[in-house]
């Protein structure tokens, strides 16, 4: 028998103790050492020399076969644009968001859209011309659960497979037996080896399952989606080592409270990760939103103060989306600063320069500003229009409501040029906006033709006296 020893893993890294520590000198996190117990290799094994694997050689790059042909649709074209362009064969995928999100509910309709043979998508896209089996792993729900949930979703087909088991060979044996099409695991944290002592969701139970499907799906071309627990700071809750085991990480965004969710790659070996998916809580489930710029300028007030719109690129997508800004006067002795959808230290930077730059007196305001919508810009482009929603806010101005601003701001109160501006321009005149507030210098860059006014600006300065409503009276 194998000597049994016992170590301290912190749950939420994997660093190793031989003692318990009250701080991890890893992640720095308190109280996250567990007990876990692990079996030493026999002797025998431990001197016996590598032996080559049968029948395993080198192959020439050129010889090796390409997968961009071989994609399989999840018959969800917001999903299949996420992935970049659909699931590869043997593929490794892990899903996080909060719970009731929305995760296993996606899962459910990808899987009846495989089982039930759904539609093919256009471009490179393979799908199963026949029905396809759709093995569906819950550790966390019975059958009866899923079925009821299926009902809903008017997701029921001959080929979706139900499996209520967390044990992960016996999980493989099924795979195996089944051959299915897609493998759904719900969740990474319940699935467990029988082979070490400690308990689901440890650090070792996570890594060593995830492990076993990883090889599983490479040797077999098997696709897996794992569904994993998320921490109360939003992480995926395990060793950070899952998330470089998996080839796609996605992550679910949004609020519970309102309809839309946000897909978005953090990790994509096949793709872009830049890419995301917009979806529609319904009662029938995930619905596309195929107009999501519409969608997401549904609601806005136009004529409203402190309100301004910007075109930005998600990835080969521009959407465009609308950045709200309030400011009060403080009665604290540090104003507030909250920002919802945007680098707290960018928008920061933006104040310094309405206050030193444009000379707006912000040092006694409160200032919030928000993002609708739950999209959260992370480029430049949509500097100019948070600059132009405080300022309007502040002056009590609203911004001229067909115009659309885009433009990266520099410390000197400078507007710079972005990339793509003439395919945001060309959305915006879709959505019906006259009018665009761009940087000079992309002037030149611009093709002719687009169907939209467009106003350079150098200056923030500048492109306040373009885009602000003048005060009647």
């Amino acid at each position: 028998m194998p000597r049994a020893q016992t170590r301290f893993v912190c749950q939420h890294c994997g660093h190793e103790s031989p003692r318990w520590l009250g701080r991890c000198p890893e992640c720095e996190a308190w109280s996250s050492f567990q007990e876990e117990a692990r079996a030493q290799p026999a002797l025998a094994t431990r001197n016996r020399p590598p032996t080559l694997g049968a029948g395993v050689r080198s192959v020439p790059i050129t010889e090796v076969g390409a997968i961009g042909q071989r994609r399989m649709a999840t018959g969800i074209g917001e999903l299949d644009r996420v992935l970049g362009g659909g699931i590869v064969p043997g593929a490794l995928m892990l899903v996080g968001g909060d719970p009731g999100i929305g995760k296993s509910t996606l899962l459910t309709q990808v899987a009846h859209r495989i089982a039930a043979g759904g539609p093919t998508e256009q471009g490179s896209l393979a799908h199963p011309p026949h029905p396809s089996r759709v093995l569906y792993v819950s550790g966390e729900e019975s059958p009866e659960q899923i079925r009821l949930r299926a009902q809903r979703l008017g997701a029921e087909a001959p080929g979706f497979l139900i499996l209520n088991e967390t044990e992960v060979s016996a999980i493989l044996h099924h795979v195996e037996a089944e051959g299915p099409a897609l493998v759904v695991v719900d969740s990474i944290q319940t699935t467990w080896d029988s082979t070490l002592e400690s308990a689901p969701g440890t650090v070792s139970q996570v890594r060593s399952t995830a492990a076993a499907l990883a090889r599983s799906a490479k040797a077999t071309g098997i696709p897996v989606f794992l569904i994993g627990h998320v921490t109360k700071e939003g992480s995926l809750a395990g060793p950070r080592v899952l998330e470089h085991m998996v080839d796609t990480v996605l992550y679910f965004e949004g609020d519970r409270q309102h309809a839309y969710r946000i897909v978005r790659a953090v990790k994509n070996r096949f793709g872009s990760t830049d890419e995301i998916g917009l979806f529609e809580m319904r009662e029938e489930g995930l619905a596309e939103v195929e107009n999501p710029s519409a969608a997401l300028l549904a609601e806005r007030r136009e004529e409203a103060s402190g309100s301004a719109v910007t075109a930005s690129m998600e990835g080969s997508r521009p959407l465009l989306v609308e950045v709200q800004a309030l400011t009060a006067r403080s009665y604290l002795g540090t104003p507030r600063r909250t920002m919802t959808g945007l680098d707290f230290n960018r928008v920061s930077l933006l104040l310094a320069v309405l206050e030193k730059r444009v000379g707006l007196k912000l040092a006694e305001q409160d200032v919030f500003v928000n993002v609708a919508g739950g999209i959260r810009p992370v480029e430049p482009a949509a500097d100019l229009a948070v600059t132009l929603a405080i300022a309007s806010s502040f002056r009590e101005q609203p911004v001229e409501p067909r115009t659309v601003l885009v433009g990266e701001v520099g410390l000197g109160g400078e507007v710079r040029a972005v990339s793509h501006v003439d395919r945001r321009l060309r959305e915006a005149a879709r959505l019906g906006f006259r009018r665009a507030v761009i940087a000079a210098r992309s002037m030149a860059r611009l093709p002719r033709g687009l169907e939209i006014e467009l106003i350079p600006a150098d200056t923030v300065h500048a492109a306040l006296q373009a885009a602000l409503v003048p005060v009647r009276g």
